[in-house]
């Protein structure tokens, strides 16, 4: 069996090493095996990679070996690379990743997007910075102001092109790509290659190194997956009663930020259960004392951030609970992947309030599959399917029935019937329904998947 290549086998500088082994990451993914190899000699890229492949280190770690070995410092108004992203939240989560892996170099980094004070973010590249995360049309309202120039920009790079593309930034990304000096490396990735992705690579890479890498699109095979309908204001108290059952045992806890993380803990904490919270805003020890209990098993529920579970492994977790439901579908299929490992089963069960169905279309898409709904104290109904397109609207109802009084009583006939309590949540056996939640799909007839 060949040996596995090391993060130590690529030639990164020895403080990128040291970050990556505090993030708890010793061997390269696929894509950044292939990757970082052609971008440390300097050469252009075209990846075919989804969000969840680890391409942001991909990218992230030779720009920060790059920066590092040539410590010019960015003129004022200027960045020396450049990284473009489709979202606010994809290039928050970038300019993380690059803080976490160069925590050990003196390298500055800010991110550009809309929605906030656009004068703090002038204030922050007035001075010149080292890395500069935008998102298209935040970049091209800046070079209109003159608050930025990129006629010092050393590294571009473009990342989820095919979502940019979608939003409808080709205008954006064309005038931005003006700006910047025909001397450069690029860097370019998209999920997919259509002819139009494909011609825009064409026009702005020069004899690329190309790197496709399979999507990730299964998941976990011995995890059971679970969906629960619930407001955002019922799921803390859902969460408490799902991790107090005695068939559950050491729990990873999702949630999209790091307040929202705190905040769970504190929850959790307040009914005595056991937990911590690790996220980018502890400091190292502080991560490490709540990784090291949870491994030890003295904390019963870890409850993290995407960003910062990356580097968690730890065997033995019976359950992952996603209380928000994550920005791209790929990272649910990682997240549900830290449970049932080294030939153990594992449970899955995702929180998913009405704002957040889109978000769960777009998963249960991914992984082709439909997840069956489980119910708990506080679950709503299972959201009616969508209609395919093209198909009949419902017509108009021929009678309406008589409104409710806020007491609970319709006016003009008797009490309505009492809701029956939602069952105690217990967990099933894998194969079988349950004793204490059922499956909607099962009960309106539908096959059960998953």
């Amino acid at each position: 069996m060949p040996t596995l290549i090391q993060f130590s086998d690529l030639g990164l500088a020895t403080p990128l090493l040291q970050a990556l082994a505090t993030e708890g990451y010793t061997t390269p993914t696929p894509i950044q095996a292939q990757s970082i190899p052609h971008l440390l000699a300097g050469r252009d890229l075209l990846g075919i990679a989804q969000t969840g492949t680890g391409k942001t280190a991909a990218f992230a770690l030779p720009i920060l070996h790059r920066l590092a070995a040539d410590r010019r410092r960015a003129a004022p108004g200027t960045c020396r690379a450049l990284v473009l992203a489709p979202t606010r939240e994809l290039a928050s989560q970038i300019l993380e990743s690059f803080q976490a892996y160069g925590r050990h170099l003196r390298l500055s980094a800010t991110v550009v997007f809309g929605g906030v004070d656009m004068r703090r973010q002038e204030r922050a590249m007035a001075r010149g910075v080292d890395i500069l995360v935008a998102t298209p049309g935040r970049l091209v309202d800046h070079l209109g102001r003159r608050t930025i120039r990129l006629d010092h920009t050393e590294i571009v790079v473009l990342d989820e092109v095919d979502r940019m593309l979608d939003i409808g930034f080709i205008h954006a990304i064309r005038r931005v790509m003006s700006h910047v000096p025909a001397q450069r490396q690029s860097l370019f990735f998209s999920a997919t290659l259509p002819k139009d992705i494909a011609a825009l690579a064409a026009e702005l890479l020069k004899e690329p190194a190309r790197v496709t890498i399979t999507p990730v699109a299964t998941t976990a095979e011995r995890v059971t997956q679970r969906v629960v309908h619930i407001e955002q204001a019922g799921k803390k108290a859902a969460l408490t009663g799902i991790v107090r059952e005695p068939a559950v045992g050491r729990t990873i806890v999702f949630t999209r930020t790091k307040y929202r993380a705190d905040q769970v803990t504190k929850h959790l904490l307040a009914a005595g259960v056991e937990a911590a919270a690790i996220h980018g805003n502890k400091t190292q020890s502080q991560r490490e004392r709540a990784l090291g209990g949870f491994r030890a098993g003295r904390t019963k529920v870890l409850v993290a951030t995407d960003i910062a579970a990356r580097g968690i492994d730890v065997d033995g977790v019976s359950h992952v609970v996603n209380f928000d439901l994550p920005d791209v579908p790929e990272s649910y299929v990682h997240r549900i992947g830290r449970t049932a490992r080294a030939g153990a089963e594992g449970h899955a069960i995702s929180f998913c309030a009405p704002e957040e169905r889109s978000d769960w279309r777009a998963i249960e898409a991914l992984i082709r599959q439909q997840v069956p709904v489980m119910e708990v104290e506080g679950s709503l109904p299972a959201p009616a399917p969508r209609p395919e397109r093209g198909a009949p609207r419902p017509g108009p109802r021929l009678a309406a029935s008589p409104p409710r009084h806020p007491s609970g009583q319709r006016r003009g006939g008797g009490s309505a019937p009492a809701m029956a309590k939602p069952p105690r949540f217990l967990e099933a056996r894998p194969g079988e329904p349950g004793r204490g939640y059922q499956s909607r799909q099962r009960r309106n007839g539908a096959s059960r998947t998953g």
